[in-house]
């Protein structure tokens, strides 16, 4: 019975320490995530007023949790004696990150002034935020499953569902312009990164919990002095007057960032407006020249239109000519011989006016011009009337009658 009472309590045992790890494994996790979170957030709200180089707190802040995440339960270099020596996540890196198009692997490797594993780890996280893909490596490595579980134990943060939120968040990070020097002591690979989590610590006291301390203060101090008296107690009125105090220099802190993100904001407005007016402005004297345009078509139709109908009217005229010299020359050949010479001249002016009636259309249309339609109407009908003669009229005529 005492064994197994014994065997139960070890059983007992075992399975709280598994449970109190799997519990911290997953506050850790969450601690990291939440904490990431934060630092990306003041990164993007910091890069509104200033740029973002190694002398930035919220970066140096950064990169140490990054740093921290991806080295989150990795698993180390098995050695040919069998020794697990430390290993960094730059390894992780460069073998599930080579998929990644244009990938800065190569050039990090090839650096004369970065030795270690750890500071080409921390260069290629500048490298990759000056690039604007350090979301895209992440998530290219998070993809290779089978390489992540190669590198990292059960319960890492890039084994679990925390990865996909870690993509997500560095995704933001993609709009902020950062400038790094690759030179720096922030690269030094024999320091570990620590994290200062007081940036991100806000503690909110209420007013039930301050006037409750007040009391244990005061019962404190009337205890430990038979003659004192609640109203000479000095600690509390001390501690408000340093409360009030802190929370004037936060109010104060938090104007002048607001006033300077007015004044971002307003000069980010006054620069879209310009750019609007200007916009308005090309806009109007685009319609301007699609107006003119239009107006310029429709006198070009119009005048084509109007040399059409006068063409109309004089290829009319013409026709009605041809109509004429074909009679003309009918009525002349029913004529006797002695007329022959009189109407041989006179064919020879139905002829003369045929050849400016076949002139005519060409000039016409060499030069475009409407005034010789005018002036060509008026010639042939001046030729017509002076030499062509009716035939009503020579048949009447002395002459021509029959002897």
């Amino acid at each position: 019975m005492a064994s197994r009472s014994l065997v139960g309590l070890s059983g007992s045992r075992s399975g709280c320490k598994k449970s109190l790890s799997a519990r911290n494994a997953a506050v850790e996790r969450r601690n990291l995530i939440t904490v990431c979170r934060f630092s990306v957030k003041t990164l993007i709200d910091r890069s509104c007023f200033e740029t973002i180089d190694d002398s930035s707190p919220e970066f140096n802040n950064f990169a140490a949790i990054l740093e921290q995440i991806l080295s989150h339960r990795l698993k180390g270099h098995i050695t040919w004696f069998g020794y697990e020596s430390p290993r960094s996540f730059w390894d992780y890196i460069r073998v599930a990150c080579r998929k990644v198009s244009q990938n800065c692997i190569c050039s990090i490797e090839n650096m004369e002034n970065v030795s270690s594993s750890r500071a080409k780890g921390r260069a290629w996280i500048r490298v990759a935020l000056m690039e604007k893909h350090l979301s895209e490596y992440i998530s290219t490595a998070l993809r290779d499953f089978k390489t992540t579980r190669r590198f990292y134990e059960d319960g890492a943060i890039v084994l679990g569902e925390e990865a996909n939120m870690l993509a997500g968040m560095l995704l933001g990070l993609n709009a902020i312009d950062f400038s790094f020097c690759l030179k720096g002591e922030g690269l030094d690979g024999n320091y570990p990164a620590v994290i200062n989590y007081t940036p991100y610590l806000k503690f909110t006291q209420s007013s039930d919990s301050i006037s409750s301390d007040e009391e244990e203060l005061r019962t404190l101090g009337s205890s430990g002095s038979e003659s004192s008296t609640p109203e000479n107690v000095g600690p509390p009125f001390i501690m408000d007057e340093n409360s009030w105090f802190n929370k004037c220099k936060r109010v104060k802190q938090k104007y002048h960032l607001t006033l300077e993100q007015k004044g971002y904001l307003e000069e980010l407005l006054r620069l879209r407006e310009n750019q609007l007016s200007e916009s308005v402005s090309q806009n109007k004297i685009l319609l301007q020249r699609i107006e003119d345009s239009d107006l310029a078509h429709k006198l070009e139709k119009e005048q084509l239109e109007y040399i059409i109908v006068e063409l109309q009217d004089q290829l009319k005229s013409y026709q009605s000519l041809d109509q004429l010299s074909t009679e003309v020359s009918l009525s002349q050949s029913s004529l006797d011989p002695g007329h022959s010479q009189e109407g041989d001249g006179r064919q020879d002016t139905l002829n003369l006016i045929s050849e400016g009636k076949e002139d005519t259309p060409s000039l016409l249309g060499l030069c475009g011009s409407l005034t010789s339609v005018a002036s060509y109407k008026s010639l042939t009908s001046l030729k017509s009337n002076d030499y062509l003669a009716s035939p009503t009229a020579e048949l009447t005529s002395p002459g021509l009658t029959p002897s």
